[in-house]
């Protein structure tokens, strides 16, 4: 599969929140149109809702499209649990406030990053 990495990264830099930019980027291989995809993550902006509380967007986002494609509850189960642990790996935390530096003053992951791991570690589950 070729690397939509970047264009996951571009479509967050255009406006799309987190969610949006890596679910839109993908989802012509889970059979959906963009439009649709884009209404359908809209809520999932700033850790959900605008809270920050909630987990990263970008990881939302991924494993949304991943449900689609699999069609399978238990492998989507087993891929969005590597996700999210490679995710916190790589980045301490997959919680929006945490990796945005609110709770400590540590900015431990930009936005724009967050998009391009969720991206890399989608495309990863996808092989």
């Amino acid at each position: 599969m070729e690397t939509k990495v970047n264009e996951a990264a571009e479509r967050k830099m255009c406006g799309y929140n987190c969610a949006q930019a890596v679910a839109c980027t993908y989802c012509n291989l889970a059979g959906l149109d963009e439009e649709t995809t884009k209404e359908l993550t809209q809520g999932f902006a700033v850790g959900m809702g605008g809270s920050m509380e909630a987990t990263c967007g970008a990881i939302i986002g991924a494993i949304n499209i991943l449900g689609v494609i699999n069609k399978n509850p238990q492998k989507t189960m087993q891929s969005s649990k590597k996700i999210i642990n490679a995710f916190k790996e790589q980045n301490g935390t997959v919680i929006c406030k945490e990796l945005k530096g609110v709770t400590d003053g540590v900015v431990k992951r930009e936005c724009i990053d967050c998009v391009r791991d969720a991206a890399a570690l989608l495309e990863e589950e996808l092989k």
